[in-house]
């Protein structure tokens, strides 16, 4: 798609406040797709306030209309999804069939939930003597990354929409084009000018300009555990609502009853899943030591696969860190058994599959999220040794437990302490909370649960 040159603001592209702009590079061949602005605090500023403005009447629409609108947005997110997909390898370099797959199929599953939620959701419910209201909590400022670029997008605006509130989007650098895309589809479902408003530009100037806006009332972010940290910080000195989704070192624990094969070709695949740029991924793969051997070497085998499956990692910048993660796994003492840190390719951010051997829980690329195709295996003795191992980091955002026994694994899922468990490799939900423990966020995406985050209480006494 051709790149708009201004800011979809209260219902129209307009010229934005500065002459900086952003380049857009394909990934694949390292190619300048188009240029969007870099938006500025005085973009910010004129975002918030039409957003503000749109807001009492939005709150005011009834459910069923507000539903109707999302329905509509849904369609149109249909009819478009070969142009999303197409967008999004672009952009991100994700393989055609993937994008088709996930990226453009997965956000029209979740505008279509959020449609039925806004038609049926209790927004009033007697208790007693009190009759309490579910409100809109106001304007929204939504800060999305990369990796899943129109997904992250939906999953915030979306539940913002069906509850009333009025929306603000400052999409990432790497994928500006797909939001682009989005807001057309917006304007063609025939929400109110206002009701979404999107400013392209740098996490540094226009996210944070957004973060800290005085007429911004919820924050939500997805994306790193420190930019996080800085944004609840920036939110709790104004006593502003925030909803946090921000990093992951799942593990997925294989216990000695399970299907041995199936769940590490599965688990090998959830970790390739995007090129590893999943903040879910299951990148600590859990065996018990009498399996261990047979579970590297299967591992190995299911990674060699991958090679040219797989697509690159977003940037030059993102490339480097993860082939870095990758010598500091070999400097630390983990045993290499697929792929290593060069690069496959003369062109493009590619990096290799990669599966390490040997890793002990303290080592770094066991603790700290790589956010690339890198998986680390590690031994554990007993059941209370991998409990230790799999609750051993900072994060705890998902995760996954095979057993032959669906009872055996879910026992073992509720001792750990991550928000969601995937049990004997269980579908995806677009209607179950997602979200995480922990250094891992705060609140939930998804579903009811997703959105309760954008909505207050209010109760009457009679």
């Amino acid at each position: 798609m051709k790149a708009h040159d201004g800011m979809y603001i209260d219902g129209a592209w307009r010229p934005a406040a500065g002459t900086d702009a952003i380049e857009v590079v394909n990934p694949v061949d390292e190619q300048v797709l188009g240029r969007v602005p870099a938006g500025t605090a005085e973009d910010v500023d004129t975002a918030v306030r039409a957003a503000r403005a749109a807001f009492p009447a939005w709150a005011a629409t009834p459910p069923a209309e507000r539903a109707a609108r999302l329905g509509a947005l849904r369609d149109v997110l249909t009819a478009r999804k070969d142009e999303i997909a197409e967008t999004v390898t672009a952009e991100l370099g994700s393989p055609l069939s993937f994008s088709q797959a996930v990226h453009a199929a997965v956000p029209i599953l979740v505008a279509g939930s959020y449609a039925e939620l806004a038609a049926t959701h209790a927004f009033e419910e007697k208790v007693g003597n009190s009759t309490v209201y579910q409100e809109p909590i106001g304007v929204v400022g939504a800060i999305t990354p990369w990796n899943y670029p129109l997904h992250q997008i939906v999953a915030k605006v979306a539940p913002a929409l069906a509850a009333g509130c009025t929306v603000v989007l400052k999409p990432a650098e790497d994928t500006p084009l797909t939001a682009q895309l989005f807001a057309e589809a917006v304007a063609e479902a025939g929400v109110p000018a206002g009701v979404f408003n999107l400013v392209t530009g740098l996490g540094p100037v226009a996210g944070q300009a957004l973060a800290e806006h005085p007429d911004v009332d919820l924050v939500s972010f997805t994306g790193s555990t420190a930019v996080g940290r800085r944004i609840g910080a920036t939110a709790g000195a104004a006593i502003k609502r925030v909803a946090l989704e921000l990093g992951g070192k799942s593990a997925n624990v294989i216990l000695p009853s399970a299907d041995l094969a199936k769940a590490v070709n599965v688990g090998v695949a959830n970790v390739m899943s995007n090129s590893g740029q999943t903040c879910s991924a299951w990148t600590r793969m859990l065996v018990h030591a009498a399996r261990y051997e047979e579970a590297v070497e299967l591992a190995a085998t299911a990674a060699a696969k991958y090679g040219d499956r797989i697509g690159p990692v977003v940037n030059a910048k993102q490339q480097a860190r993860v082939r870095g993660y990758i010598d500091k796994g070999v400097a630390e003492g983990a045993r290499l058994v697929a792929g290593g840190p060069e690069s496959p390719r003369e062109q493009g951010y590619f990096v290799q599959p990669t599966v390490f051997a040997d890793v002990t829980p303290e080592m770094t690329i066991a603790q700290e999220e790589i956010f690339g195709p890198v998986l680390s295996v590690i031994p554990y003795e007993d059941e209370e040794d991998a409990v230790r191992i799999a609750n051993g980091t900072v994060y705890g955002l998902a995760g996954a437990v095979w057993a032959g026994d669906e009872a055996e694994a879910v026992a073992f899922a509720r001792r750990l302490d991550t928000g969601q468990v995937d049990i004997n490799g269980g579908r995806f939900n677009p209607s179950a909370p997602f979200g995480g423990y922990k250094q891992s966020g705060v609140g939930r995406e998804l579903g009811a649960h997703g959105l309760s985050e954008y909505l207050q209480t209010k109760s009457l006494q009679f």
